[in-house]
């Protein structure tokens, strides 16, 4: 991977903090935000010492999105070979969203201030989501003259539903934490930034409590079912614990429920 420019990384354990680290730029998010943010994620799915990784930011703003100084590049090809070429850039964005989704480490997105554009996509593609009380989120893209084409509009249905959603997507307009949590986009509102740094800290050390092996395969076998129906995720999950009971794990849970004791799980 190449020297890292937009984020910032630290671990704690088996918790990985990834921080955007653009702030004198609001995060905003160019072509290399994305290259790194794939090769990161490639690196945390194979890393096993990580079990959970929490995204959150520095600066005033968690993302104001994309950053439209290099988008115009893009917006200016009018041949029909830049035009391919702009799919194609496109298509590149998509897929660093959907490494963060297909990464089988539960992945947090702590929030706080504006989230707006690129950064709904970004997060629609975590597993969980919790804001401070000032986090303001908008699809921004509609207001622009841009339909939003990096995760949004295929993953946002499935969390809020389609009636929200679709509010949301037509009209580009913002709307609050409080109305996020309503809506289920998130789960958790913490009064402020060291409240919500401590709270994704929480659920990501009840993440990393669990055998790993476990946590990931329930991560797997969720997305599955989402994409495939109901039947499809059955099958599946009778065919991963088929292939993956009895682990050295659920021995372990055994025995340290039997003994009283807190389990040492080892992802066996």
């Amino acid at each position: 991977m190449t020297a890292i420019s937009n984020f910032k990384i630290e671990t704690e354990g088996h918790i990985t903090w990834l921080t955007l680290n653009r702030p004198e730029r609001r995060n905003t998010m160019g072509l290399a935000f994305f290259e790194e943010l794939e090769d990161l994620f490639d690196g945390f799915d194979r890393d096993p010492n990580v079990r959970a990784v929490i995204i959150k930011a520095a600066g005033k703003s968690f993302s104001a999105g994309t950053d439209l100084e290099e988008a115009v590049v893009l917006l200016g090809q009018r041949s029909a070979g830049g035009r391919e070429r702009m799919r194609q850039s496109i298509t590149a964005l998509q897929r660093a969203f959907t490494r963060i989704e297909r990464c089988r480490k539960p992945v947090i997105a702590a929030i706080h201030s504006h989230c707006i554009g690129g950064g709904v996509d970004m997060i629609c593609a975590c597993d969980m989501r919790i804001a401070s009380t000032d986090a303001v989120f908008s699809i921004r893209e509609t207001r622009m003259g841009i339909i939003a084409d990096v995760g949004a509009l295929q993953r946002l249905p499935y969390i809020i539903g389609h009636g929200w959603f679709r509010e949301l997507a037509l009209t580009g307009r913002d709307f609050t934490a409080q109305e996020a949590l309503q809506m289920g986009l998130v789960t958790r509102i913490c009064d402020d930034r060291p409240a919500l740094y401590e709270e994704a800290q929480n659920l990501a050390a009840q993440i990393v409590a669990c055998p790993p092996l476990t946590v990931q395969g329930t991560k797997e076998v969720i997305n599955f079912s989402r994409d495939n129906g109901i039947d499809a995720g059955l099958q599946y999950v009778a065919q991963k614990n088929a292939a993956g009971l009895p682990s050295e794990d659920l021995m372990e849970a055994i025995a340290a429920f039997m003994e009283k004791r807190e389990p040492v799980f080892k992802g066996k």
